[in-house]
């Protein structure tokens, strides 16, 4: 059957989803420019933007974050000014063992980045990364300007459903031009590593409000006794979750030059979990009505469950049970 010619005018007109969320996460950084840095003493509020930004849009708050994080970095390695003004930033720093960047210093902090980069997220929308690199037998981190000769993009291999908005292919370096941001090491060994880890729970707590929101306000859920069951099953994941942020938030800011790796850990995988669980609770309260007519509540599903994985599961409740072993009162109230 043919389309009209309307509907094929439409269908061409309409912009790129990247381009939107590029206009988007844009428009957002003007509104504001900078986020209340972890540690500062008000590390709540900026856990609260980023969980507004998440439960509005699941793939910008991925953008957003990810540049407010790159900020709270070069202002904690006392570099803010090596980034271009307005220019919108990402980090890079995963490093699986078939992908690899190597950073050839030069004059100076001056250097050259060779090989290539896995799990760039948004590498086709941002100006500017900070970016993980070998420097010999170290570690170090560069700032590098994405739009030089010598970058290529590949998101051929970015296939996800969820997320798909924000593709985080391969991006290969060839003699690109890049900036050392302070010593080797400093960019693992500092607290805010570990505080800016956190910030990711708080997106995820966001967008499980946004995705609970659709049961609470669902006209017939009123109506179902299991359908409510569900929604106070909600209500206390998502209450336990929130109440764990906040003091989490209160004990960075109490104590910001500690890691709290522990206490990072602990709340990273309970709002994981939580998270989960309102998607399946919904889904069971709801049927699949709103995943197949509410396009927004498709897309936020799709996408959290995805954004999800950047959790390490198992691996960190492992970590978690290795340090309550070693303590002596656990859960003191």
């Amino acid at each position: 059957m043919q389309r009209s010619a309307a509907n094929a005018a439409g269908a061409t007109s309409a912009p790129p989803a990247s381009a939107v969320l590029l206009h988007a996460a844009r428009a957002h950084l003007l509104d504001t420019p900078t986020l209340p840095l972890p540690g500062g003493g008000a590390t709540l509020a900026r856990w609260r933007l980023l969980a507004a930004a998440a439960a509005a849009d699941v793939c910008l708050a991925k953008l957003l974050e990810a540049h407010y994080d790159a900020q709270a970095i070069l202002a904690e390695l006392d570099d803010a000014g090596i980034a271009t003004p307005g220019s919108l930033l990402a980090v890079w720093a995963a490093e699986p063992p078939d992908a690899r960047l190597e950073f050839r210093p030069g004059a100076g902090r001056r250097g050259t980045l060779h090989g290539t980069k896995a799990w760039c997220s948004g590498a086709d929308m941002v100006d500017a990364a900070l970016v993980t690199a070998h420097a010999g037998d170290q570690r170090v981190l560069v700032h590098v300007d994405l739009r030089q000769p010598g970058v290529d993009h590949d998101a051929a291999g970015w296939q996800a459903v969820g997320m798909a908005r924000v593709p985080s292919g391969r991006v290969g370096f060839d003699a690109v031009p890049a900036v050392q941001v302070a010593a080797p090491g400093a960019y693992l060994s500092r607290p805010g590593f570990w505080h800016g880890g956190a910030g990711i729970a708080a997106c995820w707590f966001g967008a499980a409000t946004a995705i609970a929101d659709t049961l609470r306000l669902a006209p017939r859920a009123a109506d179902s006794p299991h359908a409510m069951a569900h929604l106070g099953a909600v209500d206390m994941a998502l209450s336990a979750a929130a109440s764990l942020l906040r003091e989490t938030a209160a004990r960075i800011d109490a104590a910001p030059t500690l890691a709290h790796a522990d206490a990072v850990t602990r709340v990273r995988s309970v709002v994981e979990r939580s998270a989960a669980e309102v998607i399946d609770r919904v889904g069971r309260a709801l049927g699949p009505g709103p995943l197949c007519e509410d396009r927004a509540h498709a897309l936020r599903c799709a996408d959290l469950t995805t954004f999800l994985r950047q959790s390490h599961a198992e691996r960190d409740w492992a970590s978690l049970g290795e340090a309550v072993r070693a303590e002596a009162d656990a859960w003191r109230l």
